[in-house]
C-alpha cells in the first residue's frame, strides 16, 4: 500500500491511481437523427474521451447502425461507459471487443506527401515495403493509401513525416469480433 506523509499529521494510506486501459466498444443502433449526438453527449457530459470513432449503417433493411468507439479508462469507468451505452433508447447491444481480445481492427488513411528528388524515391520505397497504394501522383506530390492496424499507420506516417508529409486523413478503427457469434 502506498502512504502519504501529511505534516502534522504522520502517514495516510493513499490508493493507487486505476491503471487507463484502451478498449474497442462496438455498438448497435436504430439509424436516425440525433442518435449519435446522443453518444457522443454521454461521452462529453462525463468527460470521457473518444480516441476513435466510426458508424455506418450496416442493414439497410432495418435501418442499423453499427458505432465503433476507442476509448481509453480505468476498469471501472470503461464498466461505467458500456453500461450508460446500453441504457441509451436506440441502443440494441453493446459489446466490448477488447475483453474477448481476438477482434480484428483496421483503420485506412489517406497521407500527402510533397517531395522532389531523393524524397521522391525514398516515399517509393517506403511505400512499396509497407504495401500502400498511390492513389493519386502529380510532379511534386504523391497521395497514398494505407489499410492496417493503427500501429503499422503511425510507423508509415512517422516515416513520411521526415520525407515532408504535408497532410494526414485517418478513418479511425473499424473492428469485429473473429468466430461464428456476431453481435
Amino acid at each position: 500500500m502506498l502512504m502519504k506523509v501529511e505534516p502534522n499529521r504522520g502517514p495516510t494510506p493513499m490508493r493507487a491511481p486505476d491503471p487507463s486501459e484502451k478498449h474497442t466498444l462496438s455498438v448497435i443502433v436504430d439509424n436516425e437523427p440525433g442518435v449519435l449526438a446522443r453518444v457522443i453527449g454521454l461521452f462529453s457530459g462525463r468527460g470521457y474521451n473518444i480516441d476513435s470513432l466510426t458508424v455506418s449503417e450496416t442493414q439497410h433493411d432495418k435501418h442499423v447502425s453499427r458505432i465503433t468507439i476507442v476509448t481509453t479508462g480505468a476498469p471501472m469507468v470503461i464498466e461505467q461507459i458500456k453500461s450508460q451505452l446500453a441504457r441509451l433508447v436506440p441502443v440494441h447491444r453493446v459489446a466490448d471487443l477488447t475483453v474477448g481480445g481476438t477482434a480484428i481492427e483496421r483503420e485506412l488513411a489517406l497521407v500527402k506527401l510533397i517531395g522532389r528528388g531523393e524524397a521522391r524515391v525514398e516515399a517509393l520505397r517506403l511505400a512499396q515495403a509497407f504495401a500502400v497504394k498511390t492513389v493519386d501522383a502529380t510532379l511534386e506530390s504523391f497521395i497514398f493509401e494505407i489499410t492496417g492496424d493503427t500501429v503499422e499507420i503511425d510507423r508509415f506516417i512517422d516515416l513520411m513525416a521526415a520525407l515532408g508529409t504535408v497532410e494526414v486523413s485517418r478513418t479511425g478503427i473499424a473492428a469485429i469480433a473473429r468466430g461464428a457469434e456476431g453481435m
